[in-house]
């Protein structure tokens, strides 16, 4: 069994706890004093840091939220100066505020050693030659995965998304062995691949995959599987946390949660207490290293359960089972965070629209495709053509703008689309992951 730091990986939980402690209580104190925010919230709470004298003492501190990120946007919540700051990545808001977070070079260092970790653990080594097509820029996916992997010493193909005939060329040229990508996109890679006559278990020398950044399930494993003879791997991460970082090992029970990065709770949503251990509730997560932009407590909103059994491969670290929904209304939209508020928002800014519409969301080809059905207003509705058709490329290049994802729009006549007795439903999603 490889490890990328044995020593870490395989420590005593007793001994855990009592670096996780002690790591707990230097970030509280220092944010009580560096970040207005926090120590605000700590004083609402009525909490000082020396009250945190356990582990268990952490259900004292109070509660982080994507509301505080957007609140506080862009640089409010950095706790060094921005001169120390050498990286930002952005993800999308839910209200056209994007939210935004910095990095020191030493949180640089800890996210490539969590992927260093996880992708050693999957038996990625400085042999392999590992394709990232998650997309790089604002998105934190393909830049996470490629400084894991050249950490661990892979040579790494920055395909990111799109040109897909190409990107499978380049798979045979170059011998990749490994692959980091949504799991929709290694299914249309797969597709494509077909077309043009290439076996993916035959003609390439593909052995891994690491997918993420969109619900996928045990079926969609095995489909892949089967269709590649590559071995599938769970990654999870998010923009908060430092992007991508954790992953399945080996043996694929469970995502391990690197204990000096990461410290996690589940919760139950409605009661915001602890559940007993095994049970399914809300992840919650405190970030024990980051420097620049703090997360203590902070509600994901994904729903999972910490497994209880030892893992086999030795590691002692605890682990979370695979995401299985999610406790508010975000979809995600090809590994992009897509809310409808953000669509309604969007929709209030453009005169000749209303905010009643609609959203569906189908895989096609593998792909996922969202279309949005919005009404225009009685003044602006027209049996002109070529005002429709400005209409509708204006609405598309607003929903691009703002949700970094193209949208296909339908537009439709006044008073047409489905009105609601309470709460509305705005989404139809026909995906399956099966």
């Amino acid at each position: 069994m490889a490890y990328w730091n044995k020593e870490i990986e395989c420590m005593p939980p007793e001994r855990i706890k009592e670096l996780q402690l002690d790591m707990l209580q230097k970030l509280i104190a220092n944010l009580y004093e560096k970040n207005q925010f926090y120590r605000n919230k700590m004083v609402q709470k009525g909490v000082k840091p020396e009250d945190i004298k356990t582990l268990e003492d952490i259900t004292k501190l109070p509660f982080m939220y994507k509301q505080d990120l957007r609140d506080n946007y862009p640089t409010k919540m950095f706790t060094v100066p921005l001169n120390d700051v050498v990286r930002f990545h952005v993800s999308s808001g839910t209200t056209g505020k994007p939210t935004l977070v910095g990095y020191t070079r030493n949180d640089l260092d800890y996210w490539s050693e969590a992927l260093a970790r996880s992708l050693t653990s999957c038996g990625v080594t400085d042999e392999d030659v590992m394709q990232v097509s998650y997309g790089y820029g604002l998105f934190t996916g393909g830049l996470g995965a490629h400084y894991g992997a050249e950490k661990v010493g892979a040579t790494v193909l920055p395909t990111g998304t799109g040109n897909t005939e190409r990107q499978i060329e380049l798979m045979q040229d170059l011998g990749v062995t490994a692959i980091a990508c949504t799991p929709s996109y290694l299914i249309h890679m797969i597709d494509v691949a077909r077309e043009k006559g290439v076996d993916i278990r035959k003609d390439t020398k593909l052995k891994r995959a690491f997918l993420g950044a969109e619900p996928w399930t045990e079926g969609m494993r095995k489909h892949i599987e089967d269709a590649t003879g590559i071995k599938a791997y769970d990654i999870y991460g998010m923009s908060e946390m430092a992007g991508p970082m954790y992953t399945e090992c080996e043996e694929r029970n469970g995502i391990h949660i690197p204990w000096d990065i990461m410290y996690v709770e589940v919760i139950d949503p409605e009661t915001e207490q602890p559940v007993p251990a095994g049970q399914k509730g809300e992840l919650v997560v405190t970030m024990l290293r980051k420097e620049a932009f703090p997360l203590v407590r902070y509600r994901v909103k994904d729903i999972t359960n910490v497994i209880l059994e030892p893992c086999k491969c030795g590691r002692t670290s605890v682990r979370i089972a695979r995401i299985t929904g999610r406790t508010d209304d975000m979809l995600i939209i090809r590994g992009i965070n897509v809310f409808p508020s953000q669509v309604e928002h969007t929709l209030l800014q453009i005169p000749e629209v209303s905010a009643s519409y609609m959203i569906i969301v189908d895989r096609i080809n593998s792909l996922d495709v969202m279309t949005l059905q919005v009404e225009l207003k009685p003044e602006a509705f027209s049996d002109k053509v070529e005002e429709m058709t400005a209409v509708k490329k204006r609405v598309e290049y607003e929903m691009k703008k703002y949700l970094n994802i193209a949208v296909k729009v339908e537009l439709k006549e006044p008073g047409s689309l489905p009105r609601f007795e309470g709460k509305s439903k705005r989404v139809i999603d026909r995906r399956t992951y099966e």
